[in-house]
This record gives structure tokens, sequence and C-alpha cells, in this order.
């Protein structure tokens, strides 16, 4: 009994070790992108075109300053926050499992790069001009600084967290909850899944949009599925060679 609440203890040490690394690296990031928040907020523009934006209260130009910082030290922090989070979860994989930790984090920085990136090109142009275009020259639009920068926060971190699909996916499968064959009989249940969270996530709900926004998710889906017979096929020959070579597979966690 007392083992187990040390246990606890030493997991609840390690999660605040985890949040506190996390958070000082958000703000480092923040204290760095502090000084260059209005090149960010014009590169957050552009998909917006030539567009005016305005504030009304004294604290309007330093909060916004330190929105800006804040979600940009986010994104710069994310490969530590990853990190932190699969050192917590660590002491629970195989030993094995163990070695995957730098793959899953960089597979998880690159493909939420990718969202995002994706998402400032193609997606946020074409979407913020059809919510513009509803004005129809019959109003003009007043932009508030702080809506702005709001909305196209989360939509960068909508299009950033929906190409995480083949990570999600991956680590399903590598804690056998999922696998290949499963994915790939209910591909059409996915498919409605990512066409409901395209139809969400989408500002101007246009099915133009929503399909070119569900059209790569539904292709990382299906990389996804490849993704995991790779990693099932790797690992029953990593099993095989070890049974031929005289090897015990180990299968027990450290800790």
């Amino acid at each position: 009994m007392v083992d187990k609440k040390i246990s606890i203890l030493d997991h609840l040490d390690e999660l605040r070790r985890s949040v506190i690394i996390s958070a000082i690296a958000v703000l480092i990031g923040a204290a760095i992108c502090f000084n260059y928040a209005y090149p960010i907020l014009n590169i957050l523009k552009k998909p917006a075109g030539n567009i005016d934006l305005i504030f009304v209260n004294v604290l309007d130009p330093f909060m916004i300053k330190f929105k800006i910082a804040i979600f940009a030290g986010i994104f710069v922090a994310l490969p530590v926050i990853i990190y932190q989070v699969f050192s917590f979860i660590a002491p629970a994989l195989k030993r094995n499992e163990k070695k995957t930790i730098y793959p899953m984090v960089l597979l998880f920085v690159i493909l939420f790069a990718c969202g995002v990136v994706f998402g400032y090109k193609y997606i946020m142009p074409a979407g913020t001009e059809w919510l513009l275009g509803q004005a129809e020259g019959q109003i003009s639009p007043i932009l508030m600084v702080d809506k702005y920068v709001a909305y196209a926060s989360l939509f960068l971190l909508a299009f950033g967290i929906s190409f995480e699909t083949p990570f999600f996916v991956l680590a399903l499968v590598m804690l056998g909850i999922v696998s290949p064959k499963s994915l790939r009989k209910n591909w059409r249940i996915a498919y409605i899944i990512i066409l409901l969270f395209a139809a969400i996530v989408t500002p101007d709900w246009s099915p133009v949009t929503m399909t070119i926004f569900a059209a790569p998710m539904i292709l990382l889906y299906e990389f996804s599925i490849v993704l995991a017979w790779w990693y099932k096929k790797l690992k029953k020959k990593k099993k095989e060679d070890l049974t031929e070579g005289g090897v015990e597979l180990d299968t027990t966690s450290d800790g």
C-alpha cells in the first residue's frame, strides 16, 4: 500500500516537472516572439488581403502583442511540450517502444507544421475572402485586431491538429487499441467523421472549402493505414529475427 502511494506521488512529481518545463518553454518562446509581434501580425493578415485592423482601448496594443507572443510561443515550444508528454508516459512503455519517442515527436511537429502551412496558404485566404464577400458591397468591414488574431490563431490551430491523423492512428496501433485491418474495414466511418470535422472547422461552410479541407485529411488517413501496416510488418520482422537469434523478446516495461 505504501509502495503504491509512493508510486503515485512519483508520477505526480513527474507530471509537475513536465508541466513546469513546458510552461518555461512557452514563456521563453513568448518572450522572444514579443519583440516580433507586429511582423507576426502582418503574416497573419496576408490571407485576408489588404485589410486595416483597429483597436478601441488604450491597453489593446500591448494586449495584442502579448496574445500574439503567447500564441507564437506555444508554436515555438511545441517540440518541448510534445517531448514532455512522451517523457511522462515513457514509464508505461516497453523498452523497445521507448526508442520511438524521438521519431514520434518529430512526426508530430512535422505534421502540425504541414497543417498550419496548408491552412494558411490554401484554406484561410479562400475562407476569409468568402466571409468578407458576404458583405456584398453593402456594408464596410471594421475589423477589430483582437477578434482577427483570435480567428486566425484558432483557424491555424485547427488545421495543425487536423493533420495529426497519422500520428494519432500510429499511436493507437502501437498501443494495440486498433489494427490496420480494422482501420481499413471502418474507412466509411472514418470518412464521415472527417467530413463532419471539416464542416465544423471551416469558417465559410461552403462545399468547396470543406472539400479542400477534407481531401488532405482523407489522404492522411490512407497514409495512416500504410504507416500502420509498415509498423506491424517491421515489428513482426524484428520479433522473428529475435526468435531466430535465440533472444527472448523483452515485453516488460522499465520501472
